[in-house]
């Protein structure tokens, strides 16, 4: 499996994120701009004495992102759709995008596969769920799909 996170802000979510990776068995994209270095303490102590071991890929660009994984299918997390994360059969090279903590993924990438979005169910009182929480979430949906074969 993979994990995308798009233009990340808060070095701890992805310090959480990149945690729940190694675990998991499961790699870490990062598209540029980060809103943080990853040299921060913040990155490293969120992901404890396991950040040196994530299977890590940072992209310049989402452009250079697609480019080097043509034919993948990438699903958008996003709280602008009605299609709920348990409702998509996942496979085992899937990649799960999840988008800046203060924005979400842009509409206009939203808008290229919007039979690729997934949402998380929540009641309309809140912008959206913590960002590490949502990538675990979905992380594990997947992985409970495909026999926790990590």
């Amino acid at each position: 499996m993979n994990i995308v996170l798009y233009q990340p802000e808060i070095p701890y979510n992805t310090g959480n994120i990149g945690r729940s990776c190694v675990l998991t068995n499961t790699t870490l994209h990062l598209i540029k701009p980060l809103g943080f270095s990853l040299d921060e303490k913040q990155v490293r102590r969120a992901g404890m004495d396991y950040w040196h071991l994530v299977d890590l890929k940072i992209w310049e660009s989402f452009e250079d992102f697609l480019e080097a994984n043509r034919n993948i299918r990438l699903f958008y997390a996003t709280t602008k759709t009605r299609q709920k994360y348990s409702d998509v059969k996942y496979e085992e090279n899937d990649f799960i995008m999840f988008g800046p903590e203060s924005r979400g993924i842009p509409e206009e990438i939203l808008n290229t596969n919007p039979e690729r979005c997934i949402t998380i169910p929540m009641i309309p009182m809140g912008r959206s769920l913590n960002l590490s929480n949502s990538a675990v979430i979905i992380l594990y949906e997947a992985y409970r799909q495909l026999g926790f074969n990590f």
